[in-house]
């Protein structure tokens, strides 16, 4: 049996950050990884898709520009967009973010780890050799998500795409259907649309982003549409199948229509990969999410050995917010092996490691891009704070109508009139991801307005669009 301080179990993003902030405390640590170190987000998610997606946006920034529009003609080579994105993946290849755990101190056990009882980890090897971790102080599951089919029948045995197949495939699909109306969803349809794809999306709800403030939602909508994606709201998939000669794939819809396609993309959610995780050796229920605490310790357990960070404590599941929980965990841990308390706070004020609840920073690469942080209209009332909204279009800041001749964004902001802070904002348009970061700090910070006015944004840039907001709330 082997020993170590901390065992990690997935060597995606979270399980890298972790591991390496405890070994950064003087602690041991082991990752085990049953596919390739860097997980989802590095080959399968996050990185393919954002470089499938910036060509097409590079290629409309340009044309939204008299002058550098009559220099591009061509569509976009796809060939070449494929390449570059398998350069960015390494077409799955860790051998570069293993190397990096190996660098950093960190063992690498490779196999599929399953709980074995108190702070052990039993791993099978992909040739049935059976090795046994022992913890001392905390095991740390990093497991993450796999995505969801929804009940259509015939889907499971088509060869649907899931995100995994949507992010890495070879070829692009003369004609795609795209099941759902989230992130997935609108970002795909825009990647494959951008690459030559007919695109179809079988929406079952009214509206895309339907967690977002409707306005993302309505601004995605027009720009799927102004790329010539067809959207079907309210309507779905009830059956799907494929020809075995033809490989071409028909889908029947609740509302009695017949699309045919070369291939059909699920992208309706994901699921917690806690199935085979052995969680019932420790008395946990198998399947479900993993709650977790500030310090992403699981809670509804005795022990207080075991931890969950990422996407499988559903609390904010987005990479860079796993990382956040990462740096969180790891410094709970050490804290605790050293005998000494860790903060289990979470309140707004004061913050300790709660803005995987309050202050979420999202980003999606469609066109336009919509980004937002922290919360909604809707939930910032639920929430039953005192709350007023200010709107201003992002087109009408000098700094944007220079950035493009038909620049169109609107940002809004949430306010919580008893602290006078921001609590929420939503952008949408060119640059909306990059200028998202500023609100973050607002947020965070809890900068009061009357502060935010002093901070002059420069002459002549898109981030006026904060001036004109205040200006707007009555400052």
């Amino acid at each position: 049996m082997d020993t170590y301080d901390v065992v990690v179990v997935g060597g995606g993003p979270a399980g890298e950050v972790a591991a390496d902030r405890i070994v950064r405390s003087g602690l041991t640590a082991v990752v085990v990884e049953a596919e390739a170190v860097g997980g989802e987000c590095s080959y399968r998610a996050c990185v393919p898709s954002k470089a499938l997606l910036r060509p097409g946006a590079a290629r409309a920034d340009a044309q939204a520009v008299e002058g550098a529009r009559q220099a591009v003609t061509a569509p976009l080579d796809a060939a070449r967009v494929l390449a570059r994105r398998d350069r960015f993946t390494a077409r799955g290849d860790d051998t570069g973010q293993a190397d990096w755990l190996d660098g950093a101190g960190i063992a690498l056990v490779r196999g599929h780890g399953r709980l074995a009882g108190e702070r052990r980890v039993q791993v099978t090897g992909a040739d049935g050799t059976v090795r046994t971790l022992r913890a001392r102080h905390a095991v740390v599951v990093c497991t993450g998500t796999e995505p969801a089919l929804p009940p259509v029948e015939g889907l499971d045995r088509i060869g649907v795409w899931t995100s995994r197949e949507a992010t890495t495939a070879d070829a692009v699909p003369e004609r795609l259907v795209v099941i759902g109306g989230g992130v997935v969803a609108c970002e795909m349809a825009t990647a494959w649309r951008s690459l030559g794809s007919s695109v179809t999306l079988l929406v079952r709800d009214q509206a895309l982003l339907t967690g977002w403030e409707p306005c993302a939602g309505e601004e995605v909508t027009r720009g799927l549409g102004d790329l010539g994606v067809t959207i079907r709201f309210g309507v779905s998939a009830a059956r799907v199948a494929r020809d075995a000669a033809t490989r071409v794939v028909t889908v029947h819809t609740d509302d009695g229509s017949v699309l045919v396609c070369d291939e059909v993309l699920a992208a309706v959610g994901r699921r917690p990969r806690t199935t085979d995780l052995g969680l019932d050796s420790v008395g946990l229920p198998t399947g479900d999410w993993l709650s977790v605490d500030d310090t992403c310790r699981v809670t509804g357990f005795a022990g207080g050995w075991l931890y969950a960070v990422g996407d499988v404590n559903h609390r904010a599941p987005l990479t860079h917010m796993a990382k956040y929980q990462a740096r969180a965990c790891a410094a709970a841990i050490a804290e605790r092996a050293a005998g000494r308390p860790a903060d289990t706070g979470g309140g707004l004020r004061p913050w300790s490691a709660g803005a995987d609840r309050f202050a979420v920073p999202q980003a999606v690469f469609t066109r336009p891009e919509v980004a937002s942080v922290g919360l909604t209209e809707r939930a910032a009332r639920e929430a039953g704070l005192a709350v007023r909204t200010v709107e201003y279009r992002i087109d009408d800041v000098a700094g944007a109508a220079l950035h493009a001749d038909d620049h169109r964004g609107l940002a809004k902001l949430v306010v919580d009139e008893s602290r006078g802070v921001v609590v929420g904002c939503t952008l949408t348009g060119p640059m909306a991801t990059e200028l998202v970061h500023t609100a973050t700090v607002a947020v965070v910070g809890e900068v009061p307005l009357e502060r935010l006015w002093h901070a002059v944004p420069a002459f002549p840039t898109v981030s006026e669009i904060w001036l004109r907001l205040l200006e707007g709330y009555g400052l």
